[in-house]
């Protein structure tokens, strides 16, 4: 059960900024033979579900690195994390009872929208920044953060739970800030838009 969680809260949490990469970590290491997954999960090991997942993540890899176009791809992305988080948890849930897998998909679904969030609105904060080398910095720091706390729930799934712990009180924290600072954000754009341009000269 402890290792089902773990899996299920590590897919989820991970899917909120790396879906694709989530699924094909799971994938490739379930079909390695390194990694046992739950029945509900079994079909990430497909040879189709690796390759399109493998294409995806390097698609998502490279848009993440564009400035403004990352903060486009988040907002189509908002739509396709958030269900594909609860699903994903609540498929490794798929062998218990029914309520079992309503509540995985219910926790699911919040750590990944709370990962997706925290995300979405730090990077758009970044965008303001002319240069692109804070970006980089934040999308490499994401493909880090995916893919440890991808091994993590995976192989070490005590020490998992309490660093997932440690960061959903630092993202119940940062949540608001972010939010703020979106709506100034956008107020200032506004401002800037709405501004009329200087009278036409006449000739």
């Amino acid at each position: 059960m402890l290792e089902t969680a773990a899996l299920a809260a590590g897919m989820s949490w991970a899917s909120g900024f790396r879906l694709y990469l989530a699924v094909l970590t799971a994938g490739a290491l379930s079909r390695l033979g390194w990694l046992h997954l739950p029945p509900g999960l079994q079909a990430l090991d497909s040879w189709w579900v690796i390759g399109v997942a493998a294409v995806l993540a390097l698609a998502e890899f490279i848009a993440d690195k564009v400035p403004g176009f990352d903060s486009v791809w988040d907002s189509i992305h908002t739509f396709i994390r958030i269900p594909a988080g609860a699903i994903l948890a609540a498929a490794a849930f798929g062998q218990m009872d029914p309520q079992w897998m309503v509540a995985a998909g219910l926790v699911g679904g919040t750590l990944a929208g709370t990962a997706h969030v925290a995300k979405a609105g730090t990077r758009a904060l970044i965008n303001v920044s002319p240069e692109p080398f804070s970006n980089w910095a934040a999308s490499f720091t994401e493909d880090v953060t995916a893919t440890g706390s991808l091994l993590l729930s995976f192989f070490m799934p005590v020490l998992f739970l309490v660093l997932l712990a440690v960061f959903l009180v630092i993202a119940v924290w940062l949540l608001p800030k972010l939010w703020r600072g979106v709506r100034r954000l956008h107020a200032t754009l506004r401002n800037r838009t709405d501004r009329p341009g200087p009278p036409a000269r006449r000739t």
